[in-house]
């Protein structure tokens, strides 16, 4: 087991069953010396858990709740070669030990590959044909093993960088068997998001002060800096600066919005669940603020560790409002604990994650320009009518996203396979049927006409976020997903709670049973 020596940190919750099941406040260096001290017992550890010889476990985070339970999220490689979607989860405490794996499979590959990576990378030029300047990333395709589906094989991953249809910037990977040649799989790297540029009136802003001029550098919140791209599109461009501290002018509004939005939602992490940053050791990532001509999105990149916001249309209207900075960053935290794939039905709760945690924040900012909802994008007016882009309440009344689970909806989009996820966050905090909330009116149906009491917004979210951090791994599906959001209420609240039940109540009402 790995013990974590300090007890410190914001766990108590008020004298609720849930302080025991929150995870501890662990400094930078506590949490560092924790995963050190998980991969000095990796070989143990794989031992105990059944791995094969060739199998070796790499620690790469490691959570402990205030009632003992160590949770060691490891990922795993097969005779020195990475294994894709061989992550696991190992859970102990007090001498018993349970694991939550990727996959279940057993790993028994040759690691000689019959198919050259040159043919590699052309099988992933040509997946990538409809982007504009698609070309191989600087690396060779490397050699791993392919486990996120069926029985494991040989493969290449080879990762094509260019540019998207609309603008965003594309990080393919392609997976290609290493006997056949035969694609396996893609999925798109970089994470999109939607929002506006509904500016939240005077705020408060974190700066540096550099000589005579002030920065857009947030000291308080691990340096994380905005920056001016001035319509480029790489590299970070100039660092918004300013002769007073008083900011908002001109260009500098979208980066007054864009520092604002990471500021509330460090904080917001930081107060709910006592993260301390995306990546949960104090480093703040950075903003990049006009984007492009005409670019009408927002994005996450882990290769730049950055939120990324266009102007929209014709450049005048950025899309740097509070929730898309929380989507935005919500993705890079997805990435640093579960890192689901940003395809299918582990796609689907990938962005649903930005989007429970988006409204989330929205909520916790409590700011009276952009009141709380569960509304996606609800200020942009992409469609001219006022409508926003994703309701939570009933996910299909934006005309293409679903309300429930059904067996072919790891094929959709995975800005609409969202929906039974979103569906079923909404219905956990507030229940089925008719309310108004902040001036909002929602209606929320169930699938099997069932009727669902919500717990309130708060315990939802932590459930959410226990199950992210401590449950799902990359290729988590919705049937998973259920399985693991059931095991964080019941380390919160207990198998025979009212909570635990209104998670197997919202489930079924979005038909994961």
């Amino acid at each position: 087991m790995v013990v974590v020596g300090v007890q410190t940190g914001s766990a108590s919750a008020s004298g609720d069953r849930d302080s025991g099941g929150l995870p501890l406040t662990l400094s930078a260096s506590q949490r560092t010396a924790a995963i050190q001290e998980a991969q000095s017992g990796a070989s143990a550890t794989a031992a105990k858990i059944g791995l094969g010889g060739k199998e070796k476990l790499i620690a790469r985070d490691v959570v402990k709740d205030a009632d003992g339970t160590v949770h060691t999220r490891y990922e795993r490689t097969y005779d020195g070669l990475p294994v894709l979607g061989g992550d696991l989860i190992v859970h102990e405490k007090g001498g018993g030990r349970s694991v939550t794996k990727a996959t279940d499979a057993s790993i028994a590959v040759s690691t000689s590959a019959s198919v050259a990576p040159a043919e590699a990378r052309k099988s992933a030029l040509s997946a990538a044909a409809d982007q504009k300047t698609a070309k191989p990333a600087g690396q060779e395709p490397r050699k791993v093993v392919w486990a996120a589906q069926g029985k494991p094989v040989l493969a290449y991953e080879t990762v094509v960088t260019g540019v998207q249809k609309d603008g965003t910037p594309s990080e393919l990977h392609v997976i290609t068997n290493a006997a056949t040649g035969k694609k396996l799989y893609q999925y798109e790297a970089i994470e999109t998001g939607t929002g506006t540029s509904t500016y939240s009136g005077t705020v408060p802003l974190t700066t540096t002060k550099s000589g005579s001029q002030y920065q857009l550098t947030d000291g308080a919140r691990g340096g994380h800096k905005t920056y001016d791209l001035n319509q480029g599109q790489s590299g970070t461009g100039s660092l918004f600066t300013n002769s007073t501290d008083t900011w908002g002018s001109g260009r500098q509004k979208a980066g007054v919005d864009a520092h604002y939005g990471a500021a509330v939602t460090w904080d917001f992490y930081k107060n709910t669940f006592g993260r301390n940053g995306i990546r949960n050791d104090g480093k703040g990532a950075y903003s990049r603020v006009h984007y492009g001509n005409g670019y009408v999105n927002a994005f996450w990149s882990d290769s730049c560790f950055c939120m990324t916001y266009g102007d929209g249309e014709g450049n005048k209207n950025p899309l740097t409002s509070l929730d898309v900075a929380a989507h935005e960053m919500s993705h890079g935290v997805t990435s640093a604990t579960a890192k689901l794939v940003y395809s299918g039905e582990s796609g689907g709760l990938n962005e649903a994650t930005s989007d429970i945690f988006g409204a989330s924040v929205e909520f916790f900012a409590n700011n009276k320009t952009d009141v709380g909802d569960y509304l996606i994008g609800e200020k942009i007016n992409i469609f001219g009518d006022g409508k926003p882009l994703r309701y939570m309440d009933k996910p299909s009344k934006d005309g293409k996203s679903k309300d429930s689970w059904y067996s072919g909806i790891g094929g959709v989009d995975v800005h609409y396979s969202s929906g039974p996820a979103n569906h079923f966050f909404y219905l956990l905090s507030e229940g089925s049927g008719k309310k108004t909330i902040n001036g909002v009116t929602y209606d929320s149906p169930t699938a099997d006409g069932s009727k669902v009491t919500g717990i309130g917004r708060d315990k939802a979210q932590k459930i959410w976020y226990k199950a992210l951090t401590t449950q799902f791994t990359s290729n988590t599906n919705y049937a998973k997903a259920r399985t693991g959001t059931l095991n964080a209420a019941a380390s919160l609240y207990g198998n025979n709670s009212a909570e635990y039940k209104a998670v197997a109540a919202a489930w079924s009402g979005v038909n994961v049973k």
